[in-house]
């Protein structure tokens, strides 16, 4: 006798019309043998030995081919002659279905026999197979592991429940673990009984009786059942319990009393809750998550898989593409695992395609779709399935369920008191119900270390949703559900600020239905005070998730549907900063986010608001910086620190140091700069301060930025290495996008002045990253620059050039100006190493004249020292202007105490004097200058200086 996976010397597997002869090696189609080549066959008999089973590609070769080796071209070439050769596809037929990433699986009913034709395993004398269990699916996606334990825990424990909502596949799973135990239990051991059909509770004994074949002489079945299984070790399976439960729980029990060696497997929307129960919740398939992108990782999950087989079955012959995956992996979410859903919507993918599937769930018709007409009546679609479910509940039941329907995703149990709750009602009666709805698997409680969260299904909450319109409550479902979550945020905004972004992540699972209750305060139907309130006070929900485009949305909407009496308000005063916030940040530094701080700083006088002032004031200061204008951010970095010293606290106070820390840095005085920015670290470390985030933005990280930044140029490099990276572990600890983007684009340089070019490239590829999926386009614009001067710096000058050009035009388009001139020193060093001199030489010139007319002292010196490198590359090098502009660059880092710019400038001026006859001078000078360092010096610039030195020292 063969195992398992083998075709035994005397066996026939049948499948369709064909049968495989394995004493023959002979493959017969209605009597008549059939043409097939030797290797095509090893391959079918490997398949159909372990039909229903995903085979890999490597698995089958080294079956067929063994101990040699084969390329896998080789066995797709057998694979799709065995499709040729079986018609698989034609008139409706499949046989082998490639699983991509995974490999193949025979999906045909494939029955074993011996060669005279009785089954391999022979039944008892006089005794056929129970009529009463189902065949079992072919293909059981994603159960196999549900199968194998339950089939373990009916053994162990004798009695256990499949609990969970309709159509997520109970009956599947039972019959499946009837046949599993057929094998420890024996073949007529195993009572199958659909209660589904009853329509009456009295009716349940008499059904299993009759399953059973008991016979019955008395009105009550059930001593009859108790002593035909008093001594038979028998698996009895109680399907579909929920509307005969009390019937079928009492029933349970006293059987599992009574017949120590029986059995009892039941499934059903809510556990029996009786004595010897072992409940088993049964979860939905696993779907892909939402950032699928390709359709290896799409088909990894069951609900997918379940997906395209059923989509296979209903004529779709097309393999998944990484373009489709994402769709399917949507819809197999949208459905939430459910296994009747998602085969009665891939059951339309034959006739509308992925796409148009996709639409037709769009448009409300999944509840609709038909799916097989042997089917139940109930499973013939979700809208039947739903009504069995909703005709099984009580009025007080089914009224809260439809009102919960309003709710998008998960809310509290406070939510579901405020919207599904009477005016003076008892909470307790809402408490109740939801539980008892849960325990229905018409609920589902979300796991948490917090609070609960609750969440309806999709499918149940669209069904749920058109009940409450048919009954005309929906409006003020819908009512009661804005004003809660005005009410929600308001009280929780108030701990902090609709500027700030405090509290985001107690508030952020409600972001789904803030979403609900904008668009339904701003519709027709909706109602304006709600609105205006709901999108103030939502809008640092907004703010702290990096949701700046959808903030823009409901704050304009918001200004612009204000009442007279609001103009002027707090109201005005939060949708105003808010606005401009979220507007500087994802489209740049434009008008209307000036002409907001300054619309905010005019109410605050007026509503002698200081917190609201300090908030505007910070974020004045970022467009000013933003925009180039140093001197301007540092006439409101000192405004803002009056105020603070009038009425703020160590937060403000940290604040204000940190804001005069980054105008000195910019404006070029290094010294005013660290002494500012150790002021707030200490205010901060005293105070145990943690973020700091005014305006949207975290000066604690922008402190550590310009700390390290400072550090560096004022020759403690190694210390500013170390607090680069602080500040960018910190940033990212915070999980917000727009701080996490501000930290790594002020403290990549710092990396990169210190020679560590390989982590500052790894991190420039996070920025771009998060700027693409946040849609924040000013630090795109960055990312591209700063990714292009390292191409330059890694000798990728011609490409690097493009990229540069790329980024200081969205820059510019931006009015994100703050980083454009060293990134046209950086395009002006990489045109000169592409062999463009007079280009390059015409940059950093204009670059120079516009940092001298504007006053942006900071990036003078390094500016500086590279036209004196440009102009030293020339086709005929002016060694006189070479040596001015690098002499002026010295003598300007050094007014601004940046001795790292003073010896980056040094080297190059060393070494031209060195090859004109000046080494003394040279070495004089470099040697001066290397000395005043006191660490960094396994940074690359101190490692050319001292490189050079010796040199020097060797040819004086």
């Amino acid at each position: 006798m063969a195992s398992d996976g083998e075709l035994g010397i005397g066996e026939i597997l049948c499948f369709g019309c064909y049968r495989l002869i394995g004493a023959e090696r002979l493959l017969v189609k209605d009597g008549t043998p059939v043409a097939i080549g030797g290797r095509a066959l090893d391959v079918l008999i490997a398949l159909t030995g372990r039909a229903g089973e995903i085979v890999s590609g490597r698995e089958l070769i080294d079956l067929v081919w063994p101990g040699v080796f084969v390329e896998e071209a080789n066995l797709r070439v057998h694979i799709a002659a065995i499709r040729r050769v079986l018609r698989d596809g034609k008139d409706g037929s499949r046989y082998i279905v490639n699983v991509p990433g995974r490999g193949y699986t025979f999906v045909a009913p494939v029955r074993r026999s011996n060669a005279d034709g009785t089954d391999r395993i022979a039944a008892p004398a006089g005794s056929v197979l129970p009529p009463s269990l189902p065949a079992p699916l072919q293909l059981l996606v994603g159960r196999n592991e549900t199968v194998a334990t339950l089939s373990s825990l009916l053994l162990s424990r004798r009695f256990v429940s499949v609990v969970g909502p309709g159509g997520i596949g109970k009956t599947t799973v039972a019959v499946a673990v009837g046949h599993a135990l057929r094998r420890e239990l024996g073949d007529d051991a195993v009572c199958f009984v659909d209660l589904g059909s009853l329509t009456a509770p009295a009716d349940v004994p008499s059904a299993v009786a009759s399953a059973l074949g008991c016979f019955v002489q008395g009105p009550d079945p059930e001593p009859y059942i108790s002593a035909f299984l008093a001594d038979k070790r028998t698996l009895v399976v109680l399907d579909n319990c929920e509307h005969v439960i009390e019937t079928a729980a009492q029933l349970c029990e006293r059987l599992f009393r009574a017949a120590p060696s029986l059995h009892l497997l039941t499934t059903s929307r809510e556990s029996l809750r009786v004595e010897g129960e072992y409940v088993h919740l049964l979860m939905p398939l696993d779907s892909p998550p939402d950032d699928t992108s390709s359709a290896v990782q799409a088909l990894a999950s069951p609900a997918v898989q379940l997906f395209m087989e059923r989509a296979g079955s209903s004529g779709h012959r097309a393999e998944l593409s990484d373009t489709e995956a994402p769709i399917v992996a949507n819809i197999c979410r949208r459905l939430d695992g459910i296994a009747l859903a998602i085969e009665l919507v891939a059951s339309r993918v034959g006739t509308h395609g992925i796409q148009g599937t996709a639409d037709l769930l769009d448009s409300g018709a999944g509840l609709f779709l038909q799916g097989r007409r042997s089917a139940l009546p109930r499973h013939q679609t979700l809208q039947a399935m739903l009504d069995w479910s909703f005709r099984l509940l009580s009025a007080d039941e089914q009224r809260t369920l439809c009102r919960l329907s309003v709710f998008v995703g998960q809310f509290t149990l406070a939510a579901a008191h405020a919207v599904a709750g009477d005016a003076g009602g008892e909470t307790q009666m809402v408490t109740n119900t939801i539980a008892s709805l849960i325990d229905k698997s018409l609920m589902g409680i979300l796991s948490t270390s917090g609070p609960a969260y609750y969440r309806l299904l999709d499918t149940t909450r669209a069904y749920a949703a058109a009940k409450l319109a048919e009954g005309g409550e929906a409006e003020a479902a819908e009512r009661r559900h804005a004003c809660y979550f005005v009410g929600l945020l308001a009280q929780g905004m108030a701990k902090g600020s609709a500027f700030d972004g405090h509290n985001v992540a107690a508030y952020a699972p409600h972001i789904g239905n803030v979403r609900k209750a904008l668009a339904w305060s701003f519709s027709s139907s909706g109602d304006r005070s709600i609105a205006i309130e709901l999108a103030a006070h939502g809008a640092a929900l907004f703010l702290g998730l990096s949701l700046l485009d959808e903030c823009q949305q409901w704050c304009r909407r918001a200004l612009g549907a204000l009442h007279e009496t609001d103009h002027g308000m707090q109201l005005e005063l939060e949708l105003q900063g808010a606005l401009a916030m979220s507007s500087m940040y994802a489209r740049g530094n434009s008008l209307e986010v000036r002409a907001g701080i300054e619309r905010g700083l005019d109410l605050c006088e007026a509503l002698r608001d200081g917190g609201r002032q300090l908030q505007l004031l910070s974020g004045l200061y970022i467009f000013l910086t933003r925009q180039g204008d140093f001197s301007g951010a540092l006439a409101a970095a000192k405004r803002s620190d009056t105020v603070a010293k009038a009425s703020g606290g160590p937060t403000e106070n940290a604040m204000t140091e940190w804001m005069l820390g980054g105008s000195y840095h910019l404006t070029g005085n290094q010294a005013a700069a660290l002494r500012h920015c150790k002021q707030g670290m200490a205010l901060a470390s005293d105070f145990k301060l943690g973020r700091v985030s005014f305006f949207g933005h975290d000066h604690h990280v922008s402190g550590l930025a310009t700390l390290a930044r400072s550090l560096w140029l004022c020759g403690f490099a190694d210390q500013g290495c170390k607090v680069a990276r602080q500040g960018i572990r910190t940033a990212q600890g915070y999980d917000h996008p727009v701080s996490y983007c501000i930290a790594l684009i002020y403290l990549i340089p710092v990396l990169h002045w210190s020679g560590d070019l390989k982590a500052a490239e790894e991190h420039t590829e996070i920025v771009i990253e998060q700027a693409i999926k946040y849609s924040l386009a000013p630090y795109h614009a960055v990312g591209l620059a700063l990714k292009g001067e390292f191409m330059v710096a890694r000798g990728e000058a011609a490409s690097g050039v493009e990229i540069l050009r790329a980024g200081l035009k969205a820059m510019d388009a931006n009015r994100y100006r703050i980083v454009t001139l060293p990134a046209s020193r950086a395009l002006a060093e990489g045109l000169a190493l592409s062999g463009r001199p007079e280009e390059a030489l015409a940059t950093i010139d204009e670059a120079v004249e516009h940092a001298e007319q504007v006053g942006e002292i900071l990036w003078l010196p390094d500016l500086l020292r590279a036209r004196g490198e440009i102009l030293l590359t020339q086709p005929r090098p002016d060694l006189p202007a070479a040596e001015g502009s690098l002499l002026r660059s010295i003598d300007r880092a050094r007014k601004q105490s940046a001795l790292g710019w003073e010896l980056k400038a040094a080297i190059p001026l060393a070494r031209m004097w060195g090859e004109h006859g000046r080494s003394g001078d040279a070495r004089s000078m470099l040697e001066h200058i290397y000395q005043r360092f006191k660490e960094g010096f396994g940074t690359q610039d101190l490692v050319a200086a001292r490189r050079l030195l010796d040199e020097l020292s060797s040819t004086s």
